[in-house]
């Protein structure tokens, strides 16, 4: 697993991915924080999280590859301890909770759907989806 994301490169791109993410939602940047969730608070939708992440591909010259928040918590566990029939196991969840430690853990339900996954994300996973973008493009 690679070195942890700092809190330094998180405020290194923090203000551009929250820039990105107000242009995307039409929102005022004053409006997104760090720990604003993208959904519960900025009342994001689906189709605007492709969008952020079109905004974030062009604004930090990166691919981020979709899917790749499951593929990197799921780690070294194969898909069936990971999740059975799109709802996460324990070890899954577990694994999801450790990975995106900046969510507050009572936003994790038990029995929670992998396609509900997304909902769980705030401006700082963004942060830090564009960070392990950059570290793999060797910027």
């Amino acid at each position: 697993m690679s070195a942890a994301i700092t809190r330094a490169e998180v405020e290194a791109v923090y203000p551009r991915v929250a820039n990105a993410v107000a242009q995307a939602l039409a929102r005022d940047p004053a409006e997104v924080s760090l720990n604003s969730r993208l959904f519960a608070d900025l009342e994001a939708e689906s189709i605007d999280l492709l969008d952020i992440v079109f905004r974030l591909e062009r604004e930090f010259k990166i691919q981020i590859p979709r899917g790749r928040i499951i593929e990197d918590a799921r780690g070294d566990l194969s898909e069936a301890e990971f999740e059975n029939n799109g709802v996460l196991t324990a070890a899954g969840l577990a694994r999801l909770r450790d990975y995106l430690s900046e969510v507050p853990a009572d936003n994790f339900r038990p029995r929670m759907n992998i396609a509900d996954v997304p909902t769980l994300f705030t401006v700082e996973t963004m942060c830090k989806m564009v960070v392990r973008a950059m570290r793999a493009a060797g910027a």
